[in-house]
């Protein structure tokens, strides 16, 4: 039996959640198009949708919260915050933004333009990002390292990406056609799996070598420094603070949506060793966010998210977070689902094409799990599969992702281990049939690129 990690947190607050029946369940699915991102919350028993701002504030974020400095320019809450992103991630130029798909906007399409060119290599995409790289007329590229192709090897770094492949890549196309070397740490798509620091460093001479920016994504660069200590022998006498540190002096360029490792409800940044990207950049904060001290957050989100920034680097709040992810993640495995191995940062991953052999990729296995498993226990959870990640050719064949994943993402700090033990009992007790499972159809679908999963309206197929 799989022992539950004990939270190194108090509970003081609480809100009520609900279960539905199910014949009201099915009927809120059917208004929402069988797209679990069209529920309203409130028909939700426990959501796993995403860990993005849903998680629980500290009583000191709340505390934070009413020292806000409302002023327009020059608040002093910006200048805490901006004292803390220089501490914690040792980076001198600093631009917040209301969230992590603006500072995406703005930073991806900037290099896109000052470098003239098109094409983004990555270890792995997630949606957001190659959504805003495909609508700039880029070409999202993903290079994870072999490893991550198998779901069931442990290997320790499957974030990683294939450098052999990258060094290929910028060979075959010319480097002046190379916008950006991207890291997403940790890799989200992959399965929320870790970076090593060797992997980062390797495409830091590789970016060198060609004179291309190195930009990185660290939305949970805590959770990836924690899992470093953890798997690495190398820093497993290190402390976070020196990991993080360590890990991002490679990086020229980073973004970051607060609302994970930020602890945060609301608001990302930009951030740059570069004072005349930065100069740049900060015109179009100006333009698209608000003025450059506050980046289109109140004072207080300011204030929550530096305090955020210092508790998530406390190696007792990683502890906790990471053992309770891999805690669903081995009771699932326990009772016979095929998951993603070894267990990510903030994320369990279930392998839905294996789950659910009997649903052909067009018929979008992972999105039928997600409205299936809403529809069996009220849970919410997302599919990350073909719907999300699939491309039509030029020659009108359909490229689908090598993956086809259910992603149960826990929100930080906010669900107890009972009731992820009743997520990992529905979802088992609904693959004990599988055939239960039938696949979807499109009825609908926006025109913008990259965004189809978030907005698209689903029918059962035929």
């Amino acid at each position: 039996m799989v022992k539950p990690p004990v939270e190194p947190f108090m509970i003081r607050s609480v809100a009520p959640i609900k279960l539905l029946p199910r014949e009201e369940r099915l009927r809120r699915l059917e208004e929402a198009w069988w797209n679990v991102f069209r529920l309203r919350s409130e028909d939700v028993f426990i959501d796993l949708l995403t860990d993005s701002g849903t998680g629980a504030m500290s009583v000191y974020q709340w505390a934070a919260l009413m020292v806000g400095d409302e002023a327009y320019a020059g608040s002093r809450s910006w200048y805490r915050f901006e004292e803390t992103v220089r501490e914690v991630l040792g980076v001198d130029y600093v631009l917040p933004v209301h969230q992590g798909r603006a500072a995406e906007r703005i930073l991806y399409t900037t290099l896109m333009e000052r470098r003239g060119a098109k094409v983004v290599p990555a270890n792995t995409h997630f949606d957001t990002g190659r959504a805003v790289i495909l609508n700039a007329g880029g070409e999202p590229i993903d290079l994870p390292t072999p490893e991550a192709r198998d779901p069931h090897l442990r290997h320790p770094f499957k974030g990683n990406m294939d450098l052999d492949a990258l060094e290929s890549l910028i060979k075959e196309r010319g480097p002046e056609n190379i916008a950006f070397i991207l890291f997403v740490v940790t890799n989200n798509t992959a399965g929320g799996q870790p970076v090593s620091i060797d992997n980062i460093k390797a495409a830091r001479e590789i970016a060198d070598k060609y004179g291309i920016p190195l930009v990185m994504d660290i939305c949970r660069f805590a959770e990836n420094a924690y899992l470093i200590k953890e798997r690495d022998p190398r820093y497993a006498s290190k402390s976070i603070p020196e990991i993080v540190k360590e890990m991002l002096k490679y990086g020229d360029h980073f973004i970051m949506s607060a609302k994970k490792d930020g602890l945060a409800n609301i608001g990302g940044f930009i951030a740059t060793r570069d004072q005349d990207l930065y100069e740049e950049l900060a015109a179009r904060v100006v333009l698209e966010e608000g003025f450059i001290t506050y980046g289109g957050l109140a004072g207080r989100d300011l204030e929550a998210i530096a305090q955020g920034l210092r508790e998530v680097i406390d190696e007792d709040y990683l502890k906790h977070r990471v053992e309770q992810v891999r805690y669903l993640g081995e009771l699932l495995l326990e009772r016979g689902v095929p998951v993603v191995e070894p267990i990510g940062g903030h994320a369990v991953y279930v392998d839905a094409a294996e789950a659910l052999p009997h649903i052909p990729r067009d018929k979008f296995p992972a999105d039928a799990l997600a409205a299936h498993l809403y529809l069996e226990s009220g849970v919410r959870a997302v599919g990350l599969g073909a719907l999300a990640f699939a491309r039509e050719r030029e020659d009108g064949a359909i490229e689908y992702p090598p993956f086809e994943y259910l992603r149960l993402a826990i929100p930080r700090r906010t669900y107890t281990n009972t009731q992820l033990e009743y997520v990992a009992e529905s979802l088992a007790r609904l693959l004990e049939d599988p055939k239960k499972v039938k696949g979807l159809k499109i009825v609908w679908q926006p025109r913008v690129k990259g965004v189809r999963h978030f907005l698209a309206k689903l029918a059962p197929a035929d």
